[in-house]
């Protein structure tokens, strides 16, 4: 994420390269509070958090917390010692609770938190949530929820600890957050303009910098060049398409698609990454509704667009991350709206909401399948752009392709 926080404050300024920004490399560990210390009196004490991922978007978000009121982060970690400490020093955290290397995390979330907020590259997401709901930590966790189909199953089978354990387990989308998303798409599914025949969705931006390899993979773990990796971010279809392929599944009613089908290509000539850049694809439904979906990742001065559209019988539905939503059509009782600052709004609220369902004890804990299903479903869709055919649903469970992080010579 680019450090130019204003640029994604208002839909007018947003840029496709002040989009997609996650934290730069390392872990920041998150608090958690006990059901039984959130409860009562104790329910209006400041939550101690921890924030593991201390790049562009971990420290705006550990700013968020910070100014949110509710919550004290009192342990940061990022690999990088001089992120950690330099934004530690900015958040207030006493310089012997800011962590770095692989292992950070493991110091944060020992170091008497109550949650956890973490906002590393993907690949270490599966590693972290399994050790935080194993400390007994609330979990925020930004989007992708993992790199490859393991690490999602990691991820899911922790989740299902957390609530029953009575912990809050929360994924930071933007956009189920938004009131007009909201309306419209409940309006869509109550069917006031008809059944839903075909779901359009897009998602362009300029991409990240993609420098030369060097010896280990330090160098890729930071200014988002890790959305480049499949490894590390997943590639661009999974770390960044995966908003506007969220609000297609919402439309769709929650269905996971069957298959994907499609094609994908680099389309760039010094590329260092192993990520596609551009793909069209198509998920198939059981219920025969399909979504087709284009990705572009170029830096060709296209604007920025994260977009979703249904087509039904009696009218359609457009949904648009950095502009409105609209629906026309016989039967329409919601007409739309525009979207108000969704990327610092929505993550305002999800912030909020952490705060509200740990001192509430409510752990329904909504976002977690949405987000396991967003996340498996660009996978699917990554692996039929590498393929350039169709992969089903069945075909990438079973097999269940882990895709290794080279971590030689990475510091401890």
């Amino acid at each position: 994420m680019p450090d130019k926080n204003d640029n994604v404050t208002s839909n007018v300024k947003i840029t496709r390269r002040g989009f997609v920004g996650s934290a730069a490399a390392g872990a920041i560990g998150l608090t958690i509070v006990k059901p039984s210390m959130v409860r009562g009196a104790e329910a209006n004490r400041r939550i101690k958090v921890g924030v593991i991922g201390l790049g562009g978007r971990g420290a705006w978000i550990a700013s968020l917390v910070n100014k949110h009121g509710g919550y004290e982060i009192t342990a940061v970690a990022d690999y990088f010692d001089s992120v950690a400490q330099s934004v530690g020093k900015r958040l207030g955290v006493d310089k012997s609770k800011c962590f770095s290397g692989l292992s950070g995390y493991k110091k944060v979330i020992a170091s008497g938190i109550d949650a956890i907020f973490l906002k590393t590259p993907p690949c270490f997401f599966p590693e972290h949530v399994a050790a935080a709901v194993a400390a007994g930590l609330h979990v925020y966790v930004a989007k992708p929820v993992a790199c490859d189909v393991p690490g999602c199953m990691t991820v899911s089978q922790a989740a299902a600890k957390s609530k029953a354990a009575g912990k809050v387990f929360l994924v930071d989308f933007q956009t189920r957050t938004d009131e007009m998303y909201i309306k419209g798409i409940d309006s869509l599914l109550a069917g006031d303009i008809g059944k839903v025949g075909m779901l359009c969705s897009q998602y362009i931006d300029e991409s990240f910098p993609d420098p030369p390899r060097t010896k280990t993979i330090e160098s890729r773990l930071q200014r988002l060049i890790w959305t480049n990796d499949v490894a590390i971010g997943g590639g661009m279809h999974v770390n960044a398409d995966i908003h506007a392929i969220d609000v297609g599944l919402w439309m769709a009613g929650g269905q996971t698609p069957v298959s994907a089908s499609g094609a994908g290509a680099v389309c760039k000539s010094n590329a260092n990454g192993d990520t596609n850049l551009v793909y069209s694809l198509t998920f198939q439904f059981k219920n025969g509704l399909f979504l087709n979906h284009r990705g572009e990742h170029l830096r060709n001065s296209t604007r920025f667009a994260s977009d979703c559209m249904a087509h039904c019988e009696r009218g359609y539905i457009n949904t648009q991350y950095a502009g409105d939503v609209k629906m026309f059509g016989r039967g329409v009782k919601f007409n739309g709206g525009k979207v108000v600052g969704l990327y610092g709004n929505g993550a305002k609220r999800n912030v909020a909401k952490f705060h509200e369902c740990i001192t509430k004890g409510d752990c329904s804990n909504p976002t977690v399948k949405p987000s396991i299903d967003a996340t498996l479903t660009t996978i699917l869709g990554r692996q039929a752009a590498a393929k350039c055919g169709t992969v089903t649903w069945d075909e990438m469970i079973k097999a269940n392709k882990k895709v290794p992080v080279d971590l030689t010579g990475l510091k401890e």
